[in-house]
C-alpha cells in the first residue's frame, strides 16, 4: 500500500509512491515533486529539510539522516544499501558523541547534502555531510564520498577518485523530449491517470 496519503508532507506532487516498509521521520520538512519511488525499508529522516525532485528513484536499504539538509534532483537516484549523512558528530574531542547524549555535552554538526540532476549514486556508497554531487556525475558501487564531486564525471574508491567523463548531450537531449510528452505547454506534469494515449500503448500499463 503506498503511504503517501498517510503522511503529512509539506509538499507532494502527483505519481509519487511511498512503500509500506520504507520509514520516514519528520514529513512535515520534506517536499517531493513528481514521479518519484521510495522502496520499502528506506530510513528518510527529514532533518532541517528535504528536497526530492521529480524522476527520483531511491531504492531498498538506503538511508539518509544525520539531521541537517538534504536535497536531490530531477531524474537523479539513489541505489540499494547507500548512507547519506547530512551531519555527524564532531569527533576531535571538544564534546561527548551519540544520540543519549544531552547538549550541551554534545554539540552535533549540521550541514548539508546536494545531489545534481542525472546523478547516479551506486549501491553501498557513502557519502558524508558537506558534499556535493554535481550534475551527472556517477558514483560507483562502494564508494566513498569525503569532497565534492565534478559534473558529469565517474568516480569509484574509497576514497572516491574521478577515472573518467560521462557524456552528456544525449542525456540531456532524452530530458528533453520527456519533458515535451510529459509536461504541458505551462511546464506543468501530467500525471499518469491523464495521459490517455500513454495507457493504450504503454506495454507495462495495468489497463
Amino acid at each position: 500500500m503506498n503511504q503517501v496519503g498517510h503522511l503529512s508532507l509539506r509538499r507532494v506532487g502527483h505519481d509519487v509512491t511511498i512503500w509500506p516498509m520504507a520509514k520516514i521521520i519528520s514529513p512535515e520538512v520534506i517536499e517531493i515533486a513528481d514521479s518519484v519511488i521510495i522502496d520499502d525499508f528506506v530510513l528518510l529522516s527529514g532533518g532541517q529539510e528535504t528536497i526530492i525532485g521529480s524522476f527520483v528513484h531511491i531504492a531498498s536499504f538506503a538511508s539518509i539522516s544525520g539531521g541537517g539538509i538534504f536535497s536531490i534532483e530531477d531524474f537523479a537516484g539513489i541505489s540499494s544499501g547507500c548512507r547519506i549523512f547530512s551531519g555527524n558528530d564532531d569527533y576531535l574531542g571538544d564534546c561527548l558523541t551519540g544520540p543519549t547524549v544531552p547538549f550541551p555535552f554534545r554539540v552535533p554538526i549540521r550541514s548539508e547534502v546536494r545531489i545534481r540532476k542525472h546523478a547516479i549514486i551506486g549501491a553501498n556508497t557513502v557519502i558524508l555531510p558537506g558534499v556535493e554531487i554535481g550534475e551527472g556525475a556517477a558514483i560507483g558501487a562502494n564508494s566513498l564520498i569525503t569532497k565534492s564531486c565534478d559534473p558529469w564525471t565517474v568516480y569509484v574508491g574509497s576514497p572516491a577518485k574521478p577515472i573518467k567523463r560521462r557524456l552528456r548531450e544525449k542525456i540531456l537531449q532524452l530530458e528533453n523530449e520527456l519533458r515535451l510528452a510529459l509536461y504541458d505547454v505551462d511546464g506543468r506534469y501530467i500525471p499518469k491517470a491523464d495521459r490517455v494515449s500513454e495507457r493504450k500503448t504503454d506495454p507495462n500499463s495495468d489497463s
